[in-house]
């Protein structure tokens, strides 16, 4: 089965990342978390997407807050579904929401709510995504929404 690719831009969104990794690995998704700044480590951001899809990735879920553009860089760089959350920086996050649903068209990202609903539901649209290739995630989620 396809991993996901969870990457936050510093380690102070890890809570946020947790939430997300914890339902994935409820579900049996394998994932990766990784730290990666879109603005002060641009090379790194940028091979972690241009090289997501040959690690056996089948989506990626960045977590931004502040400026949030780590969403936008990454859905630039490689043709993988990407997943933006928006995290609560300075205005509540709605700052971070808006930089990350205002993409320009031909850079896709399915932005999720503030917080750590947003990144739970993020996981589960990740999950969502794979099921449509992995006929056994498929019953998983089923089995978890009927519970």
């Amino acid at each position: 089965m396809a991993k996901v690719l969870i990457i936050i831009g510093s380690k102070s969104d890890a809570q946020y990342a947790e939430e997300c990794q914890n339902i994935l690995n409820e579900l049996g998704i394998k994932n990766q978390l990784e730290i990666s700044s879109a603005h002060r480590q641009p090379d790194r951001t940028d091979h972690l997407a241009k090289s997501a899809s040959e690690e056996g990735y089948g989506v990626i879920i960045c977590m931004a807050g502040m400026a949030a553009a780590l969403p936008g860089v990454v859905a630039a760089r490689t043709n993988l579904p990407v997943i933006g959350v928006p995290l609560p920086a300075s205005l509540m996050g709605i700052d971070s929401l808006l930089a990350i649903a205002q993409m320009p068209s031909g850079v896709p990202v399915a932005t999720m709510g503030i917080g750590n609903a947003g990144a739970k539901n993020a996981a589960f649209l990740a999950a969502r995504i794979l099921a449509l290739k992995y006929p056994d995630l498929k019953e998983k989620l089923e089995k978890y929404q009927k519970e």
